[in-house]
């Protein structure tokens, strides 16, 4: 039996992604590069290949708990909870892009409601652009800047590059405020003023701005300040 590192270098799963791409690996090959090594009589692909074929498939593999994860021979709590972390990560994945093709933007709440959760334990200060298509339904959430406190500075041609990359009809500003406090700065107020003018020129409008603070915000449309 030989030992992935003993396997010619594109047949290895790791290089194998790198050099062909994530999608040409089989779900053995996948799991193998989660689990990272295999046991003194098995490779980690041997190791993942028998995880699969316990469970069924790789969907049935996903619902499963930690403590049965742990039952596989080769699977100890830390490469459980890998796993598990990946399947949560695919399974969040799946639910917010169902979110973004099946739900449109109608209130500042609906934009809250989704960045609130993502933003609300943020530490640095996050400026987000999101692109919506004509029916108001998010099509690419794009970060523009990551700073510390109120240092998080953008420009115009930064917002509307991400725009037009992704055929926006309009676009939404979020940006967080790591001190809590949700009213806008003089600056944020002078900044989102700025994206709005440079929006017309371009004939991308701008929906709306949030600023999220903890679990509250502030829209600029709301205030009356777009």
């Amino acid at each position: 039996m030989l030992k992935v590192k003993e396997l010619p270098l594109d047949d290895r799963p790791r290089e194998k992604l790198m050099l062909r791409g994530a999608q040409n690996l089989s779900d053995a090959e996948l799991i193998a590069i989660l689990l990272r090594t295999g046991t003194k009589g098995k490779s980690v692909i041997d190791v993942a290949q028998e995880l699969i074929i316990e469970q069924g498939n790789l969907a049935v593999l996903a619902s499963k708990p930690l403590s049965t994860l742990t039952k596989s021979s080769g699977i100890g709590k830390d490469k459980a909870a890998t796993l598990l972390a990946a399947f949560e990560i695919s399974r969040r994945i799946l639910s917010q892009s169902k979110w973004y093709s099946e739900n449109k933007i109608t209130s500042p709440k609906d934009v809250a409601e989704i960045f609130i959760p993502l933003l609300k334990d943020e530490l640095k200060e996050k400026f987000i652009v999101v692109c919506l298509n004509t029916a108001n339904k998010i099509i690419k959430i794009e970060t523009i800047s990551i700073g510390s406190l109120n240092s998080s500075v953008v420009h115009p041609r930064e917002i509307f590059k991400a725009a037009i990359e992704n055929s926006s009809a309009s676009i939404i500003l979020i940006h967080n405020h790591p001190s809590g406090n949700p009213d806008p700065s003089t600056e944020d107020i002078a900044i989102t003023k700025k994206i709005v003018e440079s929006g017309k020129i371009m004939e991308i409008p701008v929906f709306d701005h949030l600023i999220i603070a903890g679990n509250s915000y502030t829209s600029f449309v709301e205030r009356r300040l777009l």
